[in-house]
């Protein structure tokens, strides 16, 4: 474990070469693209129903404050000008196909985190271009060439500055943070900017007097770790711009999954049955899809009062197949009924995943659609 006068960052991490890309409202730009009458308007994807919920926002509406993953009805009412379109995800799955290949053209090593977003290692020149820059210059470009989007990307020695600096210029921006220069970017930021520190993680720190990366560093690791557990490793290396994660070609994907929110709560054991099966077909078609097996089935409800249950089950084999899956999810539900209250989500997972062909783990290359 690194000691509190911890090692300058680039000299641990052997001067890599790490580029972030992400693509702008991915969603929304893509709806966009396709429809010249949404082009500068404020754009939400997903369902405008009273349980919807935005899966992306364009530029347009985020000036309002609508995000993803807020409730329709709240975005509807920040931005009453607000245009829902319904998602496309096996667009939106083509066009980061193009992108990933674009990817895979300058880079050996890519770690994709959802179909919008991927690091590159680029430590390796395999197309002996010269500067990892102008290489995030050369990807930006023949993204806007192949899929009339813009992307922003970041450049550094590791992957946490790498993340930082793809945000700092959204959209359509660059940002290169280099050897000797993390930890005073780090120093400037405010600690909501980190990943892994969501609304609540700020307020506790705000109350401990902690706003910015400069005030994390003032805090030594046992400091760190007695107020926020196994947390604190991560902060400790965080304001001092360290992350020694290599990129990895193959993630490890946890979980194959999907689920459905309902517009109106349901108990019916029929009504019950019934969406258990439509999840079915298209959790099945997604591992079929990935060509994984796993071990583990688990169903969650989400009740009225938004309290939430799963139930697993665990095989010491492969789930066999399609029929062998249905029947540990209807296993799973009927163990549940009758339900102590109505539900308004229904999702099935399956985990402990490895690929159909036994060589290698099923891969993290695409973020699963919302139902």
């Amino acid at each position: 474990m690194m000691d509190d006068h911890a090692e300058a960052p680039e000299e641990a991490e052997g001067l890599r070469k790490i580029i972030h890309v992400d693509m702008d409202a991915f969603f929304a730009s893509v709806e966009q693209r396709d429809d010249p009458s949404l082009r500068g308007r404020p754009v939400a994807v997903g369902g405008a129903g009273g349980r919807g919920v935005v899966a992306a926002a364009s530029y347009e509406a985020r000036k309002f404050g609508v995000r993803s993953a807020m409730p329709s009805v709240t975005a509807k009412r920040r931005c009453p000008e607000l245009i829902f379109v319904k998602s496309r995800f096996n667009v939106y799955r083509e066009v980061s196909a193009q992108i990933r290949a674009i990817f895979d053209h300058f880079a050996e090593h890519v770690e994709p985190l959802s179909l919008d977003e991927a690091y590159l290692d680029v430590t390796d020149d395999i197309r002996g271009i010269g500067s990892a820059t102008r290489i995030a210059e050369l990807i930006r470009a023949q993204i806007r060439k192949e899929t009339q989007l813009t992307a922003s990307a970041g450049v550094s020695y590791n992957k946490f500055l790498a993340k930082l600096a793809s945000d700092q210029n959204k959209p359509d921006g660059l940002c290169v943070i280099r050897p000797g220069e993390g930890a005073k970017f780090v120093a400037a930021l405010p600690v909501r900017r980190f990943h892994g520190i969501g609304p609540k993680g700020a307020e506790k720190m705000a109350r401990l007097g902690i706003e910015t990366g400069a005030d994390l560093a003032t805090r030594d690791r046992a400091w760190l770790t007695a107020h926020f557990g196994s947390f604190g490793d991560y902060l400790f290396r965080a304001a001092r711009g360290i992350d020694l994660r290599p990129v990895r070609s193959n993630r490890v994907r946890k979980s194959i999954g999907g689920e459905r929110t309902f517009s109106e709560d349901i108990s019916a054991p029929d009504a019950l049955r019934e969406t258990l099966a439509r999840i079915v077909d298209i959790v099945w078609e997604r591992i079929a899809e990935k060509q994984a097996r796993g071990r583990t089935v688990t169903l969650k409800l989400k009740y009225r009062d938004f309290q939430s249950a799963t139930r697993s089950r665990s095989l010491p084999h492969w789930v066999s197949g399609r029929d062998e899956f249905t029947q540990l999810a209807e296993a799973l539900l009927e163990a549940e009924l009758p339900l102590p209250q109505p539900i308004r989500l229904m999702g099935l997972t399956l985990s402990n995943l490895e690929r159909g062909d036994g060589n290698e783990p099923a891969r993290d290359d695409a973020q699963l659609s919302l139902l």
